[in-house]
């Protein structure tokens, strides 16, 4: 049936990575592939830190869709592609590139991909990862101390002015392109084994 693309959206912390890396963790990584959509933010070169440290890395226009959506075709067309590698201590795409193979299964988990028609037209089936904001902002100030080296009065700022209004203004609308809305993510064992059998009717 050729390869497959599931898109993972919902907000940050929602927890869509947990989700995604179950899928691979189940199904093997012979099977299933992830492109992060994080790793498709432009590279700014000609910027300062302090410049590309102000830029609203919560807007649509922030990703390089352009070279994503090419991405996809080739892995969709049977091709080996090398994603990029986004480094978050400077804010900036690094040199590095991680190859993705064009597996049965194919996963692209971010923020704002289905608030991207050209995405969603390449998407053969869409779940949005729903969870209590309170929830989220706790994960992301986890995530962004502890694993991309910010401080907290720096994720506190760009929650306020960033990330909360283009949530409400891009990623939680979005929720209307899902095919299944899913709480808590990879918490939720129910939902995760409907993902799964859905997977394994496609993969047969």
């Amino acid at each position: 049936m050729g390869t497959i693309l599931i898109g993972i959206a919902g907000g940050s912390g929602s927890g869509k990575t947990t989700l995604a890396n179950n899928l691979v963790n189940y199904f093997g990584e012979n099977e299933v592939s992830i492109l992060r959509h994080d790793n498709y933010y432009k590279r700014h070169d000609e910027m300062s830190y302090e410049e590309r440290s102000r830029l609203n890395y919560d807007h649509p226009d922030a990703f390089d869709t352009e070279l994503l959506c090419a991405h996809i075709r080739q892995l969709k067309a049977g091709h080996r592609i090398e994603m990029p590698v986004y480094d978050y201590s400077v804010h900036n795409r690094s040199d590095k590139t991680t190859p993705v193979l064009p597996n049965p299964v194919i996963i692209l988990e971010g923020i704002l991909i289905f608030a991207e028609p050209e995405l969603v037209d390449l998407m053969d089936f869409r779940i949005f990862v729903d969870t209590d904001a309170d929830e989220r902002i706790l994960r992301r100030i986890k995530r962004d101390v502890n694993e991309r080296g910010r401080s907290l009065e720096s994720v506190m700022r760009q929650y306020r002015e960033t990330v909360k209004p283009m949530h409400d203004q891009f990623v939680e609308p979005s929720k209307r392109k899902a095919n299944i809305i899913i709480p808590e993510g990879g918490r939720n064992q129910a939902a995760m084994q409907m993902v799964v059998d859905f997977i394994k009717n496609r993969l047969r």
